[in-house]
């Protein structure tokens, strides 16, 4: 019995050997094609890149970055509204900045992958959601919606954060 379990292992061996081969080079390949802001094409591995809009960064060390790409990865942070309307007003607002601030690395809405929503109160989901259709292009990224338990900072009614690709 012994023996049978030896010469099933000096053959699987080689077998598992070749079979790990494409695996291997796939993942290189994966490494390579995901350099996107960081060298593509020279085999440097991806980088943490932060972007403020409208150029550099503010003279004071900031709370948290708006904009990171990581390879080919955006993320987004949360962005409210801060002035006087209703949560149509806010939600477009905070959609066209979204927006803007994709471009600005080279991504778009329909590039979304992840949404997160914060809203004021529930009662806001509806107006919400009617401005909210459509801006995300014909394949819209998941999406979690929430009414956070003490507020949205600054008197925002909604906040919105996602997480793309470039």
């Amino acid at each position: 019995m012994s023996s049978n379990r030896r010469d099933f292992i000096r053959k699987a061996a080689p077998v598992a050997a070749v079979a790990a081969v494409p695996v291997v080079a796939g993942g290189q390949a994966m490494a390579n094609d995901n350099d996107q802001g960081s060298g593509k094409g020279h085999g440097r591995p991806p980088r943490k890149e932060v972007h403020y809009p409208g150029g550099g960064q503010p003279p004071e060390n900031p709370l948290f970055s708006p904009i990171v790409t990581y390879g080919n990865m955006v993320f987004i942070s949360g962005i409210g509204a801060h002035f006087e309307g209703d949560i149509r007003a806010h939600t477009d607002h905070v959609l066209n900045e979204i927006e803007r601030y994709l471009e600005s690395v080279g991504s778009s809405m329909e590039k979304v992958l992840k949404v997160n929503v914060y809203l004021n109160t529930l009662d806001d989901y509806a107006g919400m959601n009617e401005v909210f259709l459509g801006r995300w292009g014909k394949e819209p990224g998941v999406r979690t919606t929430i009414a956070a338990a003490a507020g949205i900072p600054g008197d925002s009614l909604v906040e919105i954060d996602c997480i793309a690709v470039i």
